[in-house]
């Protein structure tokens, strides 16, 4: 998020020029709820503790980081421009991930199915996201 927002931040300009179709959903207010929303969840992580519902949670929190770094790379390289947290994304989220999992199974706190549910869980997110926005989007232009 400090890559993101703060230093050298711009990541909501930069995403908006990157998907102009769903500028209109992508405000402000929406990226300091759903990053608070984040927060959240890991505080929620960190509440559950090595249960299986923290473990399925803590999975699906690295799954949803890990593969928006390697989002951020994947959009650094289509667009020929830095995307705002492909640092962050690639250096600490992507590794951040795999060594979660890796963890967590062979600390036996999560069962293979859990692993691979809260990876699709995790790995789906920037999908659903982006048609998320893209609703929005039209329902602010039919609105216009």
């Amino acid at each position: 998020m400090t890559e993101e927002f703060v230093w050298p931040g711009g990541f909501g300009g930069w995403y908006r020029d990157y998907r102009p179709e769903i500028a209109k959903s992508l405000t402000n207010r929406y990226l300091v709820l759903i990053n608070a929303f984040l927060l959240a969840m890991c505080g929620l992580c960190a509440f559950l503790g090595f249960t299986p519902r923290g473990a399925a949670l803590f999975l699906t929190i690295t799954a949803i980081l890990g593969a928006n770094g390697l989002f951020h790379l994947w959009a650094t390289i289509r667009g020929k421009r830095y995307s705002p947290g492909v640092i962050t994304g690639i250096a600490l989220y992507a590794p951040l991930a795999i060594y979660s999992y890796i963890a967590v199974l062979n600390a036996e706190l999560a069962t293979v199915e859990t692993a691979i549910v809260s990876a699709v869980m995790g790995s789906s997110y920037h999908w659903i996201s982006v048609a998320n926005h893209r609703r929005r989007s039209a329902a602010s232009v039919a609105l216009d």
